[in-house]
């Protein structure tokens, strides 16, 4: 049987190490979230970040706007958060309300501030292999959880499935800086199965069950950063974990794989600023 990558795990060891750095600093780093509109996902998502900044000694703060807040009010308190010397990292929570323009209101964060990693001048210095001021947080929490097994990236060939902005395209190219030989699938792609089992790793993120055991490789690492409800209302991954678990070596299980990391890494990336600031 595979071993279990287990995020909860490492979640604690780390946040653990980052309450005693923050314990030490002058001032407590600050977090501010945006959320507009009453997407319920949202909500839960942002209180989690918040109920983990507040147990490490993270100044968090949640402005809450209703679904019909304008563009414009939204880009002039991002502005404000930017000159804000008191801020150090800004979230936006996506989804945003419709007739919102996803690009204007990321765009507006200060790179200095942008906590998640999207705006262009940090997406900018990820893909063209420099230093950007912090990683985005899914695809940095799968690396700290390869680190974390020893699992060695360098010349192993790594699938990821999915192209988004938020974790298949930063992914893909965080493995490639790794020196990693890098496969992109996604919904186009033919004969994903026959991809599938020439991969060391296989990173999936697309939200629905398309991965099992008989189109891996024996011995693969697979990490599995899709989560959505079945019909049957149990939360899934994008992998059958039981066939899964009987190819792989290690795998990452859903819930308790990558979720508890992406949290992680954005606290990590909140004090990572705090420093640069």
């Amino acid at each position: 049987m595979a071993i279990i990558l287990d995020g909860k795990k490492l979640r604690e060891k780390i946040l653990e190490q980052l309450k005693i750095k923050i314990d030490g600093f002058y001032r407590k780093p600050s977090l501010v979230v945006i959320l507009a509109g009453d997407n319920p996902a949202s909500k839960i998502y942002v209180n989690n970040k918040k109920k983990v900044a507040d147990r490490i000694g993270i100044n968090s703060q949640i402005i809450n706007y209703p679904s019909n807040v304008s563009e414009e009010e939204l880009l002039n308190k991002i502005k404000e958060l930017n000159e804000d010397s008191g801020v150090d990292a800004i979230l936006v929570q996506l989804p945003l309300p419709d007739g919102i323009s996803k690009e204007n209101i990321i765009n507006a964060i200060s790179p200095e501030k942008d906590v998640d990693g999207f705006t262009p001048y940090n997406f900018g210095r990820l893909f063209s292999g420099e230093e950007p001021n912090v990683y985005p947080c899914t695809p940095k929490g799968v690396l700290l959880l390869l680190k974390e097994y020893n699992i060695e990236l360098e010349g192993k060939h790594a699938v990821v499935i999915g192209r988004s902005n938020i974790v298949g395209k930063p992914m893909a190219q965080m493995l490639l800086n790794n020196n990693a030989t890098v496969t992109v699938c996604h919904s186009y792609t033919k004969d994903l199965a026959q991809i599938l089992k020439t991969a060391d790793i296989v990173v999936s993120a697309v939200g629905k069950n398309i991965v099992n055991g008989d189109m891996l490789k024996q011995g693969c690492v697979v990490v599995d950063v899709g989560i959505f409800k079945d019909e049957n209302g149990k939360t899934r991954g994008d992998v059958d974990f039981d066939s899964a678990s009987k190819n792989a070596a290690y795998i990452s299980p859903v819930p308790g794989g990558v979720g508890p990391m992406t949290i992680t890494s954005l606290m990590l990336n909140t004090v990572e600023l705090y420093e640069k600031g």
